[in-house]
């Protein structure tokens, strides 16, 4: 199976399916772009550290509300079947309708998208994956960076998304999908 290691997409290049997707090999992380599969690396520590304190949060925030947090590795299907099939894997990601997950995932924007940002995938996650966050209506996305221990938060808002808001360590970043959510980000980069 060919796959993409980098940003450069070949328009020749076989175009994949959400069946190939599933069959894939389940040793090797996979996200599927408008037909075109690339690798995903294996997390460092210390992005497993920030997923790990962001989700504790939210885990103990939504106990007993109809939303959940979900982390990778979890199928986000965002079109299948229209010849340009996407399925990704967010770092994080929020869904409140319950009924759209299944075994396989969720199909359909979630509610929040969490990406921890690493140097093999930056640029892929603040522009292939943005748009495609976008265009399927993703009400708020996340871009955490460990390296200078930030978050910036992205709203939708009639079709676009703005600036939310830039939070460093020092501060609480609001959730704006969950009403009254504020996660401590000294918290969420202390170990780091």
């Amino acid at each position: 199976m060919e796959v993409n290691e980098s940003m450069e997409v070949n328009e020749a290049a076989k175009k994949y399916t959400y069946e190939d997707y599933m069959n894939r090999d389940d040793d090797v992380r996979f996200e599927l772009i408008d037909g075109v599969m690339y690798m995903m690396s294996t997390p460092a520590s210390a992005h497993q550290q920030i997923l790990a304190g962001l989700h504790g949060q939210l885990y103990n925030f939504l106990k007993g509300k109809p939303c959940k947090a979900y982390f990778a590795p979890f199928g986000v299907r965002l079109s299948v079947g229209e010849g340009k099939d996407t399925v990704l894997e967010p770092d994080l990601v929020v869904i409140c309708d319950k009924s759209r997950i299944d075994d396989r995932g969720i199909a359909g924007a979630p509610d929040l998208v969490v990406e921890v940002l690493s140097p093999s995938t930056s640029k892929k996650d603040k522009t292939l994956k943005f748009y495609k966050f976008l265009q399927a209506g993703v009400r708020e996305l996340w871009y955490i960076d460990p390296a200078d221990k930030t978050v910036t938060a992205y709203l939708l808002r009639d079709g676009e998304y703005v600036l939310g808001g830039i939070y460093t360590d020092t501060d609480s970043a609001p959730v704006r999908i969950l009403d009254g959510c504020l996660i401590n980000l000294q918290e969420v980069f202390e170990d780091l």
